[in-house]
């Protein structure tokens, strides 16, 4: 007998649609946290927002108002989550900070946080016990914020409950929260997300997937990010799925956790970045592989970075217990709440075989048929995204904004009720992206048969291991070494295969001829973009003065200089 498909009720509010759980279903298990340790920890849905509704009771009594801003510098755990929910039901906008790593200054990361609290306008901090000083200290010249520690938040015998003191007729149009980019200039791009965009997607999106009273969800994805923040926590938590969640430290400690709750739990879906599969296929044993029982997943899901139809291979031929139809595909942004398009669900995701000579040199996808004896220059493979979800439409544009037909590629384009708001007090940068009604993504692709192909980034992004990396960060920490010519460096992306995500490529004009010198350069170049980018260099090609190609408006060419890069690359090989 099939499940029965989650169609939740109309709603207001994110609160509103929870309330109906709390009512229904207060025993339910809504969460299963895995510790770092492996320990499990049962939150049933009554649990759950009692707790959040002890922080919001704490968030009101130190003087946070409806629509201040409230920013979450916090460790990846019940706290976070509880946090969150409870800054929502006093109908402030909570935004997740990415937390501190090991390889990030510490003194970059806690300024990163003072820009975004400066922007933002924001009213309070919570921080993790180990923060939480330290940015009082920060923060001290902004006497409107308040820096509150997760114990000025533990629950008292006195403290409400969801159900008899909670608001949940909020605003259906007011901004429910913001979700920040992971790059220090994205800090500046807040995407202000309505009640009525997030339970737009959320049901839309839940339809897409087929979500259904007998699904569960596993996740070790950061909520800093849009596919864990949606996907892999308010999704499950507001259409009363049970969650069961892990740390991303953990996660990249120990991959197999994942697949290991996956089958104690018998999860159904899963969302990943395209990295996650190569990174699994290659970090657990062909052995180990085998004592994970997969056959209760319907669907792994493909998203935030270009995705690969090779790492899907690669991850089937691993892990032989799961069926290789469950794996899917999605297209999403943070300014279209999560989700654009889903494919994969009914049917297998189509791979789209196109000839590169007519997308490199026509900017056409034209298909042709997989053949042996094709050089492996003529031909690639294309993922399909899928088709767009309910509520939203997609089409491909020039740079007029004139529609292309099918199979022409340009700039994808998006019309959704799951929108943004706007950018965060930003309204040069809204008015920018949003014309006559319609999201300008940046990314280019095009469309074939209804559904939606990505072939690249108009913006220049670099998306390595799922995180977003802006090629002027990258650019201006290389350009602050002693050596390197000011204003003549050069970042960008090129594909690892055999990782299935991206690797940073820094080129610098340098002074010095000195093999020493230069040596130590690159040694720098590299320690600092480790440092204040959390990543690894693949290659620091350091070059001449004049080696740069530059636009005929000055600016410096990126895409120009990458195939420079690459055709240096060949010669190197043949020399």
């Amino acid at each position: 007998m099939a499940a029965d498909p989650i169609v939740p009720p109309p709603a207001q509010s994110l609160l509103d649609r929870v309330q109906r759980h709390y009512n229904d279903q207060p025993d339910a298990a809504a969460l299963i946290f895995i510790a770092p340790d492996g320990s499990e920890q049962v939150i049933s849905t009554r649990q759950f927002f009692d707790h959040a509704a002890r922080y919001a009771n704490a968030l009101r009594s130190a003087g946070v108002a409806p629509r201040q801003v409230v920013i979450l510098v916090m460790e990846h755990n019940t706290a976070l989550l509880y946090a969150f929910w409870g800054a929502l039901m006093i109908d402030a906008i909570p935004s997740i900070f990415p937390f501190l790593s090991d390889k990030l200054d510490s003194a970059l990361y806690f300024a990163r946080v003072k820009l975004l609290v400066t922007h933002s306008g924001a009213s309070a901090v919570i921080a993790s016990e180990a923060f939480a000083a330290q940015l009082a200290v920060l923060l001290a010249d902004h006497e409107a914020v308040r820096v509150l520690s997760e114990a000025q938040l533990q629950p008292t015998d006195s403290d409400p409950h969801f159900a008899t003191d909670i608001r949940t007729d909020h605003n259906a149009d007011s901004i429910a929260f913001l979700q920040h980019s992971s790059g220090t200039t994205g800090l500046q791009k807040g995407v202000a997300l309505s009640h009525r965009a997030v339970l737009n997607q959320l049901d839309s999106y839940s339809a897409a997937i087929r979500l259904s009273s007998t699904d569960k969800i596993a996740s070790w994805l950061p909520l800093y990010h849009d596919m864990g923040l949606i996907a892999g926590f308010v999704l499950p938590i507001t259409q009363g799925v049970p969650l069961i969640l892990m740390s991303p430290f953990h996660w990249v400690r120990d991959p197999k956790s994942l697949l290991a709750a996956i089958d104690r739990h018998r999860a159904t879906l899963c969302w990943l970045p395209n990295f996650a599969y190569n990174f699994m296929a290659m970090r657990i044993s062909a052995t180990a592989a085998k004592t994970f029982d997969l056959s209760s997943m319907r669907a792994f899901v493909n998203c935030s970075e270009p995705m690969s139809a090779d790492s899907h291979r690669r991850f089937a031929a691993r892990f032989p217990t799961l069926n290789p139809a469950a794996l899917t595909t999605c297209y999403a942004m943070a300014e279209n709440t999560f989700a654009v398009t889903q494919g994969g669900i009914d049917r297998p995701v189509t791979i789209d075989v196109i000839s590169r000579p007519e997308l490199n040199d026509r900017q056409r996808a034209e298909p042709i048929a997989a053949s042996d004896s094709l050089p492996e220059t003529a031909s690639l493979e294309m993922l399909s995204c899928g088709t767009p979800i309910a509520g939203c439409t997609v089409r491909i544009v020039g740079e007029d904004g004139s529609a292309y037909p099918e199979r022409h590629i340009g700039e994808v384009a998006i019309q959704s009720n799951s929108l943004l708001s706007g950018y965060y007090r930003r309204d040069d940068l809204s008015a920018q992206a949003i014309r006559d009604g319609w999201y300008f993504t940046g990314d280019l692709g095009y469309l074939a048969n209804g559904e939606l192909f990505i072939t690249g980034r108009k913006k220049d992004l670099i998306i390595v291991g799922g995180k977003n990396l802006y090629p002027h960060d990258l650019e201006a920490i290389a350009g602050g070494v002693a050596g390197v010519h000011g204003g003549r460096v050069v970042a960008f992306g090129v594909p690892d295969e055999r990782l299935g995500t991206e690797e940073i490529v820094i080129v610098c004009e340098v002074d010095s001829d000195n093999p020493d010198e230069r040596a130590m350069i690159e040694q720098q170049i590299r320690a600092r973009v480790a440092q204040q980018a959390d990543s690894s260099v693949r290659d620091v090609l350091l070059v001449g003065a004049r080696w740069l190609i530059k636009t005929s408006s000055g600016k410096l060419a990126r895409a120009a200089n990458r195939e420079k890069y690459l055709r240096h690359l060949i010669t190197e090989s043949m020399s």
